[in-house]
C-alpha cells in the first residue's frame, strides 16, 4: 500500500472517529462545552484600537486613548442580553454557579465602567462605537431591550439601586418612549420609518415579559400580549406558515424576506410570554394558538437533514444554525409545558441531533449562524449575509435550546 492511500485512510478513519465522538456526547456534554468556551472568552477587559494594549478597566486607560472591547461577549448588545440569561438559566439547572456568575461578573463589568465612556462621548450618536454605549443611549429597541431583561435577572441574584434604576429607564423607553404605529404597534425610524421589524417582537417583550413576571403587573404582560398579536396580523404570510421580515407602514406592504432569525425571534417571544404570564390571562389562548400555527408552518419548511434555511422558503439559501434552534426551542417548550400535543416532538429531535452532530464543535464553537442582519429591499442582501466564527447571535439561543431538549428528553 503507498503512503499516500495510507494518509488517505488515517483521515478518514480520523473523521469517522470524530463523528463517533460527536454522536455519542451526551446534552449536557454539549451544551457544558459550549458554556466553558464561553467562560473562557476574557468579557472584562478592553484593548487599544491603534496599540492593542489590554486593560482591565477604565482607570487603566490612558487620557485620550480609543479602546475597544476585546471580546465582543462584553458589549452592551441584545445578543449579550440573551446569553446572559441563558447562562444564568443554565447555571441553575445544572446547579453550577460559574455560569450564574458569567452573568453578574457582565453586567457589574457594565455599570463600573461605562461613566466613564459617558462623560467623554456623551453627545455621540454613533453610540455603538464606544463600549456600553448602549447602556446610557436608550434610542431604540436593542439598546435595552434583552439586556435590560438581563438586568432585572441579575438584580434579583444581588439588589443594586443602580441596576433598578436602569430597569425603570428602560421600562419607560419600552412603554412610553419607541416609536409606534397609530395603533399602538412598536416601529422603527431608522433605515426607514414607520418600519415593523418581526425582531422587535423579542426586543420588547423579552423585557416586557420579565417585567411582568418581576414586578406583578399585569400591564406588562397585557403590553407584550398586545405587541405579539398586532405583529402577527402584520407579519403573517398564511399561505406560507411563515412572518416576513418586515412591514413598511407608509407604503403598506411587507418586505421582501422570510428571514429565519425574525421568525425565530417571534417564536422565542410567545414561548417565553406565555410560560410567564398568568394562566388566566385572557390572551393567552390566543398566543397558544399563533405559537401552534408558526409551528405547523415551520414544520414545512425543515429540510431533510433537520435544519432551516436563512431565507425559510429559498432551499438554496445556506442552512442557518440559529433559526434550527429556535425552532427547537420553541417546539420543546411547548411541549416540555403541555400547550401542544407531544407528536411535535419529533420536527425538535430532528433538528436538534444535526445541530449536536454537525454544528457545535469539540471546543464549543456554535457554526453557521448568521451575523447581525437589517432590513433591505433586495433578497441578495439576506442571500449573502456572512456566518459569523461562534457569531454571538447564536450563543445564547443554543444554550436556551438545550436546556429544553434535556427536559424533553428526560419525559422519554
Amino acid at each position: 500500500m503507498t503512503m499516500k492511500k495510507n494518509v488517505g485512510i488515517i483521515f478518514l478513519l480520523s473523521l469517522l472517529n470524530l463523528s463517533l465522538m460527536a454522536q455519542q456526547r451526551t446534552d449536557e456534554e454539549v451544551v457544558r462545552v459550549v458554556a466553558d468556551n464561553i467562560l473562557a472568552q476574557p468579557v472584562t477587559q478592553f484593548v487599544g484600537v491603534d496599540d492593542g494594549v489590554v486593560y482591565n478597566n477604565t482607570k487603566e486607560i490612558p487620557e485620550g486613548r480609543d479602546v475597544k472591547f476585546k471580546s465582543p461577549l462584553t458589549e452592551w448588545h441584545y445578543s449579550n442580553g440573551v446569553l446572559d440569561m441563558a447562562m444564568i438559566k443554565l447555571g441553575e439547572y445544572l446547579n453550577e454557579p460559574k455560569y450564574v456568575d458569567y452573568a453578574r461578573h457582565h453586567v457589574a463589568f457594565g455599570f463600573d465602567n461605562y461613566t466613564y465612556f459617558k462623560e467623554r462621548f456623551r453627545n455621540d450618536r454613533n453610540h455603538w462605537h464606544w463600549p456600553f454605549g448602549q447602556l446610557w443611549n436608550t434610542k431604540e429597541l436593542d439598546d435595552c431591550g434583552a439586556m435590560g431583561a438581563a438586568v432585572i435577572e441579575v438584580y434579583q441574584l444581588g439588589k443594586k439601586q443602580e441596576y433598578l434604576d436602569y430597569i425603570h429607564t428602560a421600562a419607560k423607553h419600552i412603554m412610553e418612549g419607541q416609536d409606534r404605529l397609530e395603533d399602538g404597534t412598536l416601529s422603527r425610524t431608522f433605515p426607514r420609518d414607520m418600519t415593523v421589524w418581526a425582531d422587535d417582537a423579542y426586543m420588547a417583550t423579552s423585557f416586557l415579559t420579565r417585567m411582568g413576571k418581576f414586578t406583578g403587573e399585569q400591564r406588562y404582560f397585557d403590553e407584550a400580549a398586545k405587541q405579539l398579536i398586532q405583529m402577527d396580523n402584520y407579519l403573517w404570510d398564511g399561505s406560507k406558515g411563515l412572518y416576513y421580515h418586515c412591514y413598511y407602514a407608509d407604503l403598506d406592504r411587507n418586505g421582501v424576506a422570510y428571514w429565519g432569525r425574525a421568525n425565530g425571534w417571534i417564536t422565542i417571544s410567545l414561548a417565553d410570554l406565555i410560560e410567564a404570564m398568568p394562566a388566566d390571562h385572557p390572551d393567552r389562548v390566543e398566543l397558544i394558538e399563533m405559537l401552534e400555527k408558526q409551528i405547523v408552518g415551520a414544520s414545512r419548511w425543515q429540510n431533510a437533514n433537520g435544519m432551516w434555511n436563512q431565507l425559510l422558503d429559498k432551499s438554496d439559501s445556506y442552512d442557518e444554525s440559529s433559526i434550527t434552534a429556535m425552532y427547537i426551542y420553541g417546539i420543546a417548550k411547548a411541549i416540555n409545558n403541555g400547550w401542544i400535543d407531544p407528536s411535535y416532538a419529533s420536527i425538535a429531535r430532528a433538528g436538534w441531533k444535526t445541530l449536536k452532530e454537525t454544528q457545535i464543535t469539540s471546543d464549543g464553537k456554535f457554526k453557521n449562524v448568521c451575523v447581525g442582519t437589517g432590513i433591505s429591499n433586495d433578497l441578495p442582501f439576506y442571500f449573502n449575509r456572512p456566518v459569523g466564527d461562534n457569531e454571538k447571535h447564536g450563543l445564547g439561543l443554543i444554550i436556551n435550546t438545550a436546556i429544553e431538549i434535556m427536559k424533553l428528553n428526560s419525559k422519554k
